[in-house]
């Protein structure tokens, strides 16, 4: 069967769900809690909600340690480089990895390995050694640890869960982690001057030992089927490009979110825009509420999720959100009123949340588990890397057309492309589940 057009999800890839009745009144627009009532997955998703938090304390306490040091941004962009090339080249390595082997023991590893960097974070920091270069280094390692977990980590949600539910799941996932990239900063803020930065990389490394403990109750997830023994290769990494190509959905899947985010993206802009635009309402203040304005959205998005987790038409549902997602975007370049602004980034945040509801939902129903890992390293490389390239064609085109002309035209050209996309490829638009 062409997954183009259909969902190739294994009859028992997941746990079979009991109907559950219509809901009415008001939690038809509640978070979709069904995939909670199943205990491997409940499991999963709790330790994601500690972990959301603790990974943030890091994200934001290696910058500050990095400055600290230095006195240099310049450093602390070199130190974000340093982190991101690893990443990349083991979460596509990773991939290859989470399709050959027991999920669940290489989920075991790889958070074992993040706990460690944590506390070897914190031993640097406590000793008050100061060199960027152990910090460089560890950070690397980090990441590395990351680019092997995530890929697992995504794909074993579609042997937990019943097909029909992927969104529900995915829904409650992401809520999670954007809630995360609002708490976990402002904690670290508040904690930062009460006990420390070395005692922000040990709370880490305690919610991941969380983590560890909920990874170990989870059911074995060797590789499905019965043929040979693969090994994780570049051979293996190729196949699994070679597999997005000959699969539309999957392919448009990808493109969707790299259009949203190197056109669409304008955080880069923020720091402009806050002391030129919005300098009259105090530029820490706007600063503040534009970078919260996504996320505060996408966890808005994800709590009202009821509202379209049980969409079955996931390919509509992705292009939609996409072309949402530009419109908000050239609306906030338009805006002169930073209240209006923030309104417009939270309206993107929330087609941000829809969208990576229904990507994820479809990279795990539309490939069979033998791909899933391989799937979800591309996505990872694709959410990491789409962001990074915004913040340099925008800068770019910022100073040359001004921050707001460059963001308001990113947005327009987002709608365009994708409904450019949509229109030529149908395999999206007939994509369901």
């Amino acid at each position: 069967m062409d997954t183009s057009e259909s969902s190739t999800t294994e009859p028992d890839s997941a746990t079979t769900a009991t109907a559950a009745p219509p809901r009415r009144g008001w939690r038809r627009w509640a978070m979709d809690t069904r995939p909670l009532r199943i205990p491997a997955y409940r499991r999963l998703w709790s330790s994601t909600i500690v972990t959301a938090v603790g990974s943030q304390l890091t994200a934001v306490a290696v910058p500050k340690q990095i400055y600290d040091i230095t006195h240099s941004s310049a450093w602390v962009g070199y130190a974000s480089l340093a982190g991101l090339v690893p990443m990349v080249v083991f979460a596509l390595w990773g991939g290859a990895v989470a399709d050959t082997v027991d999920r669940r023991k290489l989920l075991l590893v790889t958070n074992s390995g993040i706990a460690v960097t944590s506390v070897l974070f914190w031993a640097q920091a406590v000793t008050g050694l100061d060199s960027v270069v152990v910090l460089m280094v560890l950070l690397a390692a980090q990441q590395a640890f990351f680019g092997l977990n995530s890929p697992a980590r995504s794909a074993s949600v579609a042997r937990l869960v019943p097909a029909e539910e992927l969104p529900a799941a995915q829904a409650l996932g992401s809520t999670v982690m954007q809630t995360g990239l609002v708490a976990g900063p402002l904690l670290a803020g508040v904690l930062i001057p009460v006990i420390g930065l070395p005692e922000l990389y040990l709370i880490d490394a305690l919610a991941l030992c969380v983590t560890v403990w909920a990874v170990f109750r989870l059911p074995a997830l060797p590789p499905l089927g019965e043929g040979p023994a693969r090994r994780a290769g570049v051979r293996e990494i190729a196949a699994g490009f070679r597999y997005i190509a000959g699969h539309k959905v999957l392919l448009l899947s990808f493109l969707a979110d790299i259009v949203a985010m190197v056109f669409g993206m304008p955080r880069a802009l923020f720091p402009q825009l806050a002391a030129q635009t919005y300098a009259s309402y105090g530029e820490g203040l706007a600063l503040g509420v534009l970078f919260a304005g996504i996320p505060v959205g996408a966890v808005l998005g994800g709590l009202f999720s009821g509202a379209f987790s049980r969409a079955r038409r996931h390919g509509w549902m992705v292009i939609g959100a996409v072309v949402g997602w530009g419109v908000a975007i050239a609306g906030f370049g338009l805006s002169g009123n930073l209240w209006l602004a923030v309104a417009f980034l939270a309206a993107a945040g929330v087609a941000d949340m829809v969208s990576m509801v229904f990507r994820g939902a479809i990279l795990l129903s539309a490939a069979t588990d033998e791909m899933r890992g391989r799937m979800q390293g591309v996505f990872t490389v694709v959410v990491a890397g789409g962001p990074r390239l915004a913040d340099v064609l925008h800068g770019t085109a910022g100073s040359a057309f001004g921050p707001r002309a460059a963001v308001a035209g990113g947005g327009a050209l987002v709608v365009a492309v994708m409904l450019g996309l949509a229109a030529a490829v149908p395999a999206l638009r007939r994509y369901r589940i």
